[in-house]
């Protein structure tokens, strides 16, 4: 019996950037799943790089910062394939290249950069494919476990999560006025991806984490990518414009006594 009752959906995955992004873990879930999983990439040399993992599976290039790729994606999907059953939206920027600096110092082109790549491109997709999605169609986006702790080397991102997060429930209001398509995220705590080593000082955020969760062992990237797949799938039909919250119990473990012990 086939539990996720996904066989025969056609979900667009976006973001795979290597095997140990999200995006590719729920990708081979959902094709594990009877799925058939339809790739964005964000350029033709990411197309490239990743022509050992994605073989001839059918891959589109769409920078989403560029609303004319967004347009240029569904034209050319809605031709090939017509109606789409969910999207897995794992998609984020952020541009650290000025440095560290405190939040309000951030650079206003990174800002709203970051802005448009992260969240709105949710938005814009959600909209650019509005005639292709199912009656029942499933958005899941990745956002963080939490945006109200103002973890200082996350900069400002937290406020862009947070933006995505906000997103999600006015998708969903909106949406519903003319269909019953669901958009949800998931937020994840700290994982080992390719995209947080590029976040400055991440290392040290990742070990403390991992001793907060409960179980002391930080979340596993199989982990987020198994949630996005029930929130993609008929079993999750009531949840509805919602965060879930993958963090191992980090959240409620911040005065943990091994912790406390160690910072006195």
């Amino acid at each position: 019996m086939n539990y996720l009752q996904l066989d025969g959906k056609t979900i667009l995955v976006t973001g795979v950037a290597n095997r140990k992004s999200v995006a590719w873990h729920t990708a081979q879930l959902l094709e594990e799943a009877g799925a058939s999983v339809i790739y964005s990439v964000r350029s033709e040399q990411r197309k490239e790089s990743l022509k050992k993992l994605l073989g001839d599976r059918p891959v589109y290039i769409c920078d989403v910062e560029h609303q004319s790729e967004i347009d240029r994606l569904q034209q050319e999907v809605s031709k090939d394939y017509g109606t789409l059953d969910g999207l897995v939206h794992s998609i984020a920027f952020a541009d650290y290249s000025a440095g560290w600096k405190p939040y309000n110092e951030t650079p206003r082109a990174a800002f709203l950069q970051s802005v448009n790549i992260s969240c709105f491109s949710l938005m814009a997709l959600a909209e650019a494919f509005k005639e292709q999605w199912h009656e029942d169609a499933s958005i899941v986006t990745v956002s963080i476990s939490t945006t109200r702790m103002a973890a200082e080397n996350y900069g400002f991102m937290g406020p862009v999560k947070a933006a995505l997060d906000s997103s999600v429930c006015f998708l969903a209001k909106s949406f519903s006025k003319f269909s019953r398509v669901r958009f949800n995220a998931v937020c994840p705590g700290l994982l080992k991806t390719s995209a947080s080593a590029g976040i400055p000082g991440y290392v040290d955020s990742y070990l403390h984490a991992e001793k907060a969760t409960l179980r002391k062992q930080a979340v596993q990237t199989e982990e987020v990518a198994n949630t996005i797949a029930f929130l993609l799938s008929p079993r999750s039909s009531g949840i509805n414009a919602q965060g879930l919250v993958i963090d191992a119990g980090m959240g409620i473990n911040y005065f943990d006594e091994e912790i406390l012990r160690q910072g006195s």
